[in-house]
């Protein structure tokens, strides 16, 4: 059924269907529109089921319906009953009207709706004019009652590369105390769409304005203060050099892991001791368990914790390794290889590490020369060479010939 069909059905019975939300944000400013959410205004729930039958409702509590793939639902409004993000009363019924439903959204420019009869845009908060001048904005001093909109506000920011409005920031900083109240699961996923962004940093930039980065981003936080050498790092404290690798990243590859991996590759510095300042000596093995304990607390991907412990223990020896010793590259090439992350991963964040003045750095070829070597250097090679299956030996073997190749290619 096509989505006019189904407008002038509404219609029919007194009703009106509205594109609204993210849909019409993203028309307006030319991105590609993934999902489209429709409002229906002037019917009752009755009305509704008994016009689209098929419909599947999806909520306990919200009249939202699924038909034809897409989410369809009823105008509504909302009343904070109590602390946290899902203490709400819903109200609904057929007097409610677009600017009442649009009322209750988080920001201006997801608070627009667009007539499907006519195509009439409907802004009562002026959200086009926010997108023309690229700032996000609370829709009204409700923005107050969720704490997610929190962590909204810092991913739509990383999403669209805009500026947040002080005012909203305010309301953010007041949300403090709430979102401890949030549960791990919605905090993590506003972080891991945060991450997917083309500029992750403001996600981190945002949360670190609104003074409220250290309830769930403890780690991150932890960064900023903690200065480092001058001479190798002119963009400033770790928490700069944080942001700036993770940008990096983000022009660099799609992947998720390898993101986290640049993201928390550094979490060591956090804990230098003040008087070790600008130095960070250990901070790569130190960061392993801090690591660990970010991404168990907010319950992440085990294959991101993974990839990013060996991110914090292997960087600094990816960023040196044309001045280590032979046997001390073959073990690092043969731990990397063998971690979630890989070589081409390590070789990522140590690149997005090491970038200066949009410069590649020199010498960070130890992913091809690892390749390289196991490609020629393998178990098959030492069986046929030495005529040999005893695992033991073989890998005693394996180990001394590449430590060879290393010494002769490198």
């Amino acid at each position: 059924m096509e989505i006019l069909e189904i407008a002038n059905r509404i219609k029919e019975k007194g009703g009106k269907l509205y594109l609204v939300g993210g849909a019409v944000r993203d028309e307006l400013i030319g991105r590609k529109v993934h999902d489209k959410d429709y409002c229906v205004v002037g019917l009752e729930q009755k009305e509704w089921e008994t016009l689209f039958p098929e419909a599947h409702k999806r909520g306990k509590f919200f009249c939202v319906y699924d038909l034809e793939g897409t989410e369809f639902a009823l105008a509504r409004k909302e009343k904070k009953e109590g602390i946290g993000h899902k203490q709400f009363s819903i109200i609904t019924g057929k007097e409610i009207t677009i600017e009442e439903d649009l009322a209750r959204r988080d920001i201006t420019i997801n608070a627009m709706a667009k007539e499907i009869e006519t195509g009439e845009l409907i802004d009562p908060y002026k959200g086009k004019n926010d997108l023309e001048n690229k700032i996000i904005r609370a829709t009204s001093k409700a923005f107050c009652e969720d704490p997610l909109r929190v962590y909204r506000v810092a991913r739509f920011s990383a999403m669209l590369d805009f500026q947040v409005e002080e005012n909203t920031i305010s309301m953010m900083k007041n949300l403090k105390d709430e979102l401890s109240t949030l549960s791990v699961e919605r905090v993590f996923d506003e972080f891991r769409k945060a991450l997917s962004t083309d500029k992750p940093s403001r996600f981190f930039e945002i949360l670190k304005k609104a003074e409220v980065l250290d309830v769930h981003f403890k780690e991150i936080y932890d960064l900023i203060g903690s200065t480092q050498p001058q001479k190798y790092h002119p963009e400033g404290d770790s928490f700069a050099h944080t942001m700036m690798v993770i940008d990096k990243c983000a022009q660099i590859t799609d992947s998720l892991e390898i993101r986290f991996s640049a993201l928390v590759h550094d979490l060591g510095k956090g804990i230098t001791p003040k008087e070790m300042l600008p130095h960070h000596y250990g901070h790569d093995k130190k960061g392993v368990f801090l690591v660990a304990n970010f991404g168990k607390r907010l319950k992440m991907p085990e294959v991101w914790i993974k990839c990013g412990k060996t991110a914090a223990a292997e960087h600094m020896l990816g960023g040196i390794f044309s001045k280590m010793t032979a046997p001390k590259q073959v073990d690092f090439l043969e731990r990397v290889s063998k971690s979630k992350l890989g070589l081409d991963g390590m070789k990522i964040v140590v690149l997005c590490d090491r970038w200066r003045e949009d410069e590649m750095p020199e010498d960070v070829n130890f992913a091809q020369i690892g390749k390289e070597c196991f490609s020629k250097i393998n178990g098959k090679y030492i069986e046929e060479k030495y005529h040999i299956k005893n695992a033991k030996k073989v890998g005693e073997l394996l180990r001394k010939e590449r430590i060879e190749w290393m010494k002769e290619n490198k």
